[in-house]
């Protein structure tokens, strides 16, 4: 099922519920994962199967109509919008930056400066490279 597939809560994050699913959308479509046209789970699906309020997931939907990725088309629920991976790329963005941001904190709780961060992110790079080569 597309929940489990794109979707996950980060119960500990502070980003509020419906803007984690936000950006997770964000990335899919930016990835190429979710394409236009795809559907995308029900406010009753996607409340049930992530265990979060109903009220949480219809304004996540919402906040995809309105950033460009989903649109409702009748009889089918919601879909990836035409012009979608467009619109997700500044979201994507914020997504990366939002990662980095918490990768610079720990860095920096580790008394790590700027050349030793991006040493471990290249390091971590490679390692990903490798995992998709083999």
């Amino acid at each position: 099922m597309i929940v489990q597939q794109f979707f996950e809560i980060d119960e500990t994050s502070p980003v509020p519920l419906y803007e984690q699913l936000l950006e997770q959308a964000a990335l899919a479509v930016a990835a190429g994962r979710l394409a236009v046209g795809d559907g995308l789970p029900s406010v009753r699906n996607l409340a049930a199967e992530l265990r979060i309020n109903p009220n949480t997931a219809a304004r996540a939907l919402r906040e995809m109509e309105r950033y460009g990725l989903a649109e409702a088309r009748r009889g089918l629920g919601s879909v990836v919008a035409e012009g979608a991976r467009q619109a997700a790329g500044p979201l994507a963005r914020r997504a990366l930056a939002r990662q980095l941001g918490g990768v610079v904190d720990v860095g920096r709780q580790l008394g790590l400066d700027l050349t030793e961060i991006q040493a471990a992110l290249a390091e971590r790079w490679e390692e990903a490279n490798d995992g998709h080569r083999g």
